[in-house]
C-alpha cells in the first residue's frame, strides 16, 4: 500500500506529474518507431528472420533495440551505437591528455565530450547500418528452419536502396539519441537508460508467451519464480557496497573552522555494472562477422562449434571469462585509487589507521580488487543464466535473467531514487524506506 501511495503522491505534484507524463510520451514515440519498417526491406521476410534470430551475441544486440533489429525497423540499431561511442570516449579519456583535461574542466568539458560522443555515434551508426545491409543480403542469416534469408526483395539490392536503408537506420539512431536527451532534460531519470529499459521490458510479453506455448502455464509460472529470485539477487548485489570510513581534520580558514567531519567512500561490489557484459558480447560478435569473411572450412567449423552456439560449454566458458576480465578492466579505468587518495589528502581527509597518500591508494586498490571478484563472478553467472536455462529446458528464449534483469533493476532503482528525492523535497512519503 505504501508503494501505491507513493505513486499517487508522485502524480499529485504538478511538476513531477509533467515529467513522468513527458517521459511516457517519449517512450511511446520510441516504441512506435521500433515497429515502422525500414525502406527497401521485404516486410514478410523480416518475420521469418525474427523467428530464426535466437541466441548468442546477435540476440544481445537485438535486446537493446527492443526487437526492432529482427523486424528491421527504422530504430533497428537501437541505442547500441551511442552506448559503444560512450564507452570508447570513456576509454580514450585515459590515453588522450586533451580528453582528460576536458573531463576535469567541469560542465564545459563535459559538453565538449558529449558533442564528440554524438559525432562518433553517427559514424558508428553509418558503419553498422552498412554492415547490416550487406549481412542481410548475403544469405548468412537463417530463419527458424535454417534456410538463408535475404531481407531485400528480388533485384532490390541496388546502391540507391542500400543508401536509403543506411541513411534511414542512421537517422533512426540519431533520433533515439535526441529522444534520450529530451528525457534527461525534461523528464525523469537518465534518458538513455530509460530507453534501454523500455526496449528490454517490451520483449518480456512475447518471450513469456513463447515459454507458455512451449511449456504450458506450469512452466511459465516456474520460470517467473526463477525470475523473481534473480531480481532479488540482483537488487541485493546492486545495493551491496563496502564503506571505507574517512575522517577530515579540522582546519581554520580566517575566522571559520572547517572539517572535523566523518564520512565514507562507497565501493560497490559490482562497480562496473553491465559494462563487462556489453564488452564481452561485442568481442564475441566479431567471430560471427569473421565467419562470413573467412572461407576456410576448418576455421568456420571451429568458430561455429565454440563461439557461436550459446548453449555449448566452450562458448559459456569463454563468455564468462571475458565478463570477469572486463569487470576488472573497467573497474580499473572508472575508479582510480591514486586520484581519490590525492583528493582526500588535498582536503585534509584520511582513512583511520592508514597514512594519507600512497598507502591510502594501495589500501583502496587492495579493497577494490577483493570485492570486485565476487561482483565479477556474479555478473558472469547472471550473463550466462539465459543460455544455461535455454540449454537445460530447450527454450527459444528466457526473458527473466541475464543482462535484461541486471539493466532493468539498475534503471528502476536509479529512477525510483530520483522520484524519491523529488517527493522528499515536497514532504511526501517516497518509495524507499
Amino acid at each position: 500500500m505504501n508503494l501505491l501511495a507513493a505513486f499517487v503522491n508522485a502524480f499529485k505534484v504538478p511538476d513531477l506529474r509533467k515529467k513522468i507524463l513527458f517521459t511516457l510520451m517519449i517512450i511511446a514515440v520510441y516504441r512506435f518507431g521500433s515497429h515502422v519498417p525500414a525502406p527497401g526491406i521485404d516486410v514478410q521476410k523480416t518475420q521469418e528472420f525474427a523467428q530464426g534470430a535466437q541466441g548468442g551475441a546477435f540476440t544481445f544486440i537485438n535486446l537493446f533495440s527492443g526487437g526492432a533489429l529482427t523486424q528491421m525497423a527504422v530504430f533497428a540499431l537501437g541505442i547500441m551505437p551511442y552506448i559503444t561511442s560512450s564507452i570508447i570516449m570513456q576509454l580514450l579519456t585515459v590515453v588522450i591528455p586533451k580528453l582528460e583535461a576536458w573531463q576535469k574542466e567541469g560542465e564545459a568539458g563535459t559538453k565538449k565530450i558529449t558533442q564528440w560522443t554524438r559525432y562518433l555515434t553517427v559514424v558508428l551508426a553509418l558503419l553498422q547500418s552498412t554492415g547490416l545491409a550487406f549481412l542481410f543480403h548475403r544469405g548468412t542469416i537463417t530463419d527458424a528452419q535454417g534456410q538463408p534469408v535475404d531481407l531485400f526483395p528480388p533485384g532490390g539490392f541496388t546502391p540507391a536502396r542500400v543508401g536509403l536503408l543506411v541513411i534511414s537506420l542512421t537517422a533512426g539512431t540519431a533520433l533515439i539519441m535526441w529522444l534520450g536527451e529530451l528525457i534527461t532534460q525534461r523528464g525523469i531519470g537518465n534518458g538513455m537508460s530509460i530507453m534501454i529499459f523500455a526496449s528490454i521490458i517490451s520483449t518480456f510479453p512475447s518471450e513469456g508467451n513463447a515459454i507458455y506455448q512451449q511449456k504450458g502455464l506450469g512452466g511459465l509460472l516456474f520460470f517467473i519464480a526463477i525470475g523473481i529470485l534473480v531480481v532479488i539477487a540482483v537488487v541485493t548485489m546492486e545495493q551491496g557496497q563496502r564503506r571505507i570510513p574517512v575522517q577530515y581534520a579540522k582546519r581554520v580558514v580566517g575566522r571559520k573552522m572547517y572539517g572535523g567531519t566523518s564520512t565514507y567512500i562507497p565501493l560497490k561490489v559490482n562497480q562496473a555494472g553491465v559494462i563487462p557484459i556489453i564488452f564481452a558480447s561485442s568481442v564475441l560478435y566479431i567471430p560471427q562477422l569473421l565467419q562470413n569473411v573467412v572461407q576456410n572450412q576448418t576455421v568456420q567449423g571451429f568458430i561455429e562449434r565454440n563461439l557461436l552456439d550459446a548453449t555449448k560449454i566452450p562458448y559459456m566458458i569463454i563468455y564468462g571469462s571475458l565478463v570477469i576480465f572486463f569487470a576488472y578492466f573497467y573497474t580499473a579505468i572508472s575508479f582510480n585509487p591514486k586520484d581519490v587518495a590525492d583528493n582526500m589528502k588535498k582536503y585534509g581527509g584520511f582513512v583511520p589507521g592508514i597514512r594519507p597518500g600512497r598507502q591510502t591508494a594501495e589500501y583502496l586498490d587492495r579493497i577494490l580488487t577483493r570485492i570486485t571478484l565476487p561482483g565479477a563472478i556474479f555478473v558472469a553467472i547472471i550473463a550466462l543464466l539465459p543460455d544455461i536455462v535455454r540449454a537445460w529446458q530447450n527454450l527459444q528464449a528466457f526473458p527473466f535473467g541475464g543482462t535484461s534483469i541486471l539493466i532493468a533493476v539498475g534503471v528502476t532503482l536509479e529512477t525510483m531514487k530520483q522520484i524519491e528525492s523529488q517527493l522528499t523535497m515536497r514532504h511526501y512519503e517516497g518509495f524507499l524506506k
